[in-house]
């Protein structure tokens, strides 16, 4: 039989008791009102999301990504893994402590993800970052945003959403440098969500990831390199009358 999980520590949150827990050397997990928010044993999506959102950008000498959630780490070490040496990340986290987790007892299990120098950390929603960005003209914007945050799009909100509803996606294309990538985790595809992006403009693809059974979503969300034009076609002035 497996060992038993041992409690680290635990904090409170929004959504109830927010705990540490490991077994082992390497086996960590998050959980928030008794539900598995990370665990380090099943990571393939948050992986995914990092390389394939990373993937167009990999080549750039300084590109500036923002992560939404920190997690055990995982989104954040497949990132640094793509990106060039002087690249620039910025995790938004809203509770300090899991920062502390990542930095502390759980460093170990993303091999020091949130100690990297290229890090820095932003304590808060992810949306008040992205908004601040797609504001002010004389910020750099952003090359990649990933989002792997609880739940994920599938969550009920519609168009009002905060996190994904009309306005927080095209807040999140304005913040998006021509051709950045815009990534989003979710558990399940979200037909809606999807649609409300392609409404924004962006060019959409969706991965399916994981092994036999629940399927989660990852979507990348590109913002073009030429933004199309739209208008009355020309007048052909050999046109005859």
């Amino acid at each position: 039989m497996p060992r038993p999980f041992k409690l680290l520590d635990e904090v409170t949150s929004d959504e109830g008791p927010l705990q540490l827990l490991q077994r082992g050397e390497l086996d960590f997990m998050i959980l928030v009102n008794g539900r598995v928010l990370m665990t380090s044993m099943i990571t393939e999506s948050e992986l995914a999301l990092a390389k394939e959102g990373c993937a167009v950008i990999s080549r750039l000498p300084r590109p500036k990504v923002l992560i939404g959630g920190m997690g055990l780490g995982f989104t954040l070490r497949a990132a640094l893994d793509a990106l060039a040496p002087m690249a620039q990340v910025v995790v938004a986290e809203l509770n300090p402590q899991v920062v502390e987790w990542c930095r502390g007892p759980a460093a170990i299990a993303a091999d020091g993800a949130a100690l990297d120098p290229r890090v820095s950390i932003y304590i808060g929603g992810v949306t008040k970052e992205i908004h601040r960005v797609a504001e002010d003209k004389a910020e750099r914007n952003y090359d990649a945003i990933l989002w792997d945050l609880y739940v994920g799009p599938t969550r009920q909100g519609g168009e009002r959403d905060p996190l994904y509803g009309s306005r927080s996606i095209t807040r999140t294309f304005a913040a998006l440098s021509p051709g950045g990538v815009f990534g989003i985790w979710g558990e399940t595809p979200s037909p809606a969500f999807e649609a409300r992006l392609r409404r924004a403009g962006f060019e959409v693809k969706l991965l399916k990831t994981g092994g036999k059974g629940l399927k989660h979503a990852v979507y990348l969300a590109t913002r073009p390199s030429v933004t199309k034009k739209t208008g009355p076609r020309p007048i052909d002035s050999r046109r005859k009358s």
